[in-house]
């Protein structure tokens, strides 16, 4: 496995984050090129063990030879069924490092970055789901208007996607080149990269459904980590670190958190120290990881 495929992030904070015993059970629900896997590995004893998910078939040629390591191939949405499947009822911490590896937007026939020209495709599991172009050649206008404020924080959404819904409607956009090419004149020269680049995100978020995943795994932590456990995880977007906020500290996405009798608030974590960010070391070193954030909780 090649460093490059994916450098892992706040790697001393987060897995330091999971105070890890050595005869633990941990899970790191985001694989990718296994470094924060290898890190977490290095400081079990002989009893611990480690649990990983990846559901991208080039992340299974990562999997580490150790006994005490397992790669399950799925979605983390369905953790609590495969950790059911492995023997696993409870652990004592689980990390998620989310988005996208720097090996899958270096890949450039998976479509994910503006740099190559490919397919449209940006999914994380090549085997199912509808890909970026199937997304772009259907979606109604107002919904594809929708997603692009939504996940990419674009202010001329609408008109974004009435361009889009034009050009498809004569000429399918079937590749990067194709989409790129219809979008840069709407963009200031100076700035196009970095707006290309929000497009992608939001079209990427909606074909891997990441949010929705994300809220899925999140609600079932509760039952799955051990009193004094933790979740160490890491966002890269506002939408993404909003539901790690607001689950860790009221134990669900919207709304006030639930109180008992007595007015005591019922949440399932307490906040672990501050937010944490890459020092301006790291991000010189890995400008991936500008726009990452750390949180941690506890189980109560």
């Amino acid at each position: 496995m090649s460093e490059a495929y994916h450098i892992p992030v706040l790697l001393k904070e987060s897995v330091d984050g999971m105070n890890i015993k050595p005869d633990g059970v941990y899970v790191d629900v985001t694989f990718g090129g296994g470094g924060h896997s290898r890190e977490i590995l290095s400081r079990l004893g002989e009893h611990g063990r480690l649990l990983a998910f990846d559901q991208d078939l080039d992340a299974v040629e990562n999997s580490i030879d150790d006994e005490r390591f397992t790669l399950i191939q799925a979605n983390f949405q369905f953790i609590k069924r495969f950790l059911k499947l492995e023997g696993v009822k409870e652990v004592d911490a689980i990390l998620g490092d989310f988005g996208v590896s720097s090996h899958q937007f270096d890949e450039g026939e998976r479509g994910f970055s503006i740099r190559f020209d490919a397919d449209l495709d940006m999914r994380m599991d090549q085997n199912t789901g509808m890909s970026a172009s199937e997304l772009v050649n259907t979606y109604p206008e107002e919904q594809f208007a929708q997603i692009l404020w939504q996940y990419g924080e674009i202010k001329m959404s609408r008109k974004l996607a009435k361009a889009i819904i034009q050009e498809r409607a004569t000429n399918p956009i079937q590749s990067t080149s194709q989409l790129n090419a219809l979008l840069t004149p709407f963009f200031p020269p100076t700035k196009v990269n970095k707006f290309l680049a929000q497009v992608y995100q939001a079209i990427r978020i909606e074909v891997n459904q990441e949010m929705e995943v994300l809220k899925a795994f999140l609600l079932q932590t509760p039952e799955l980590i051990k009193k004094g456990g933790r979740l160490s995880l890491i966002s890269y977007h506002s939408l993404e670190d909003r539901l790690v906020k607001r689950f860790i500290r009221d134990g669900k996405f919207s709304g006030a958190p639930e109180k008992d009798f007595y007015g005591n608030m019922l949440v399932p974590f307490r906040k672990v120290g501050k937010l944490m960010t890459p020092s301006s070391t790291e991000m010189r070193q890995n400008s991936r990881s500008r726009s990452a954030k750390l949180r941690i909780g506890e189980k109560l």
